[in-house]
């Protein structure tokens, strides 16, 4: 579990280094940063979409995940959890109502968006493997330290909110690691694959959200991956 927890370390150091920064500049240079932060997201996840096995089952996951999540609503789960989160760590601050409802939201999605962007992808799923199996931790050290870069612009893009994803890449990864002795037999080369690009076309969903361009729930697309993991094993 070290390589977990040096993950997790990288995301909140790269997000206190963000929002130190972030408090700093001006309202300006924090647009110029977002739009970087969003322009390097969309490549990274141009890239990871790019590693599919076969479009069908990237097509079907997302738009019928797409609806599964639309009518769980799970991106208003996120936002309630979001506004827990908030009025956990910050109940001591007065704000209005109209002041609140807006931090919680941004709060709410840095936290969901960075989740996403930290957990989906080979790296995540090859290295907790090594690290659980083979007590290899260089994926997840390399892993790390990109994490922490991000965690900077998404930060000083997004606010604080992205330090708590640290939660979720910990309870993910850590899963990961400690069933990989279990899992590892029944996980592809075809099926990693598939995962990756699936969060590859979710993190361009982030990118695009930063970028202004549209707003897009990224949250319900969440069931794409129970639905590419479906595929991949029913489907041969």
């Amino acid at each position: 579990m070290i390589a977990v927890f040096v993950n997790c370390g990288a995301v909140i150091a790269g997000s206190v280094i963000g929002l130190f920064f972030a408090r700093r500049i001006t309202e300006e240079m924090s647009s110029h940063i977002q739009t970087a932060a969003g322009i390097v997201t969309v490549i990274l996840g141009i890239q990871m979409a790019m590693q599919y096995h076969n479009i069908v089952y990237m097509t079907l996951s997302l738009i019928a995940g797409g609806i599964i999540g639309c009518l769980c609503d799970i991106d208003g789960k996120i936002l309630k959890l979001g506004n827990f989160l908030q009025r956990l760590c910050f109940h001591g601050k007065e704000k209005t109502s109209s002041e609140d409802d807006g931090n919680s939201r941004n709060f709410a999605y840095a936290f969901l968006n960075a989740s996403v962007l930290f957990c989906v992808g080979a790296m995540s799923i090859v290295g907790s493997f090594k690290a659980g199996v083979e007590k290899d931790y260089s994926i997840i050290f390399t892993k790390s330290i990109l994490d922490g870069f991000m965690a900077i612009s998404f930060a000083g893009a997004m606010g604080i909110g992205t330090a708590f994803s640290a939660i979720i890449v910990f309870l993910y990864q850590g899963a990961l690691t400690l069933l990989s002795v279990v899992i590892q037999p029944y996980v592809s080369q075809v099926l990693i694959e598939e995962l990756t690009a699936a969060g590859g076309a979710m993190i361009v969903m982030i990118g695009i959200n930063l970028l202004n361009l549209k707003k897009i729930k990224t949250a319900n697309f969440l069931p794409a991956f129970i639905l590419e993991i479906l595929f991949v094993i029913l489907i041969k």
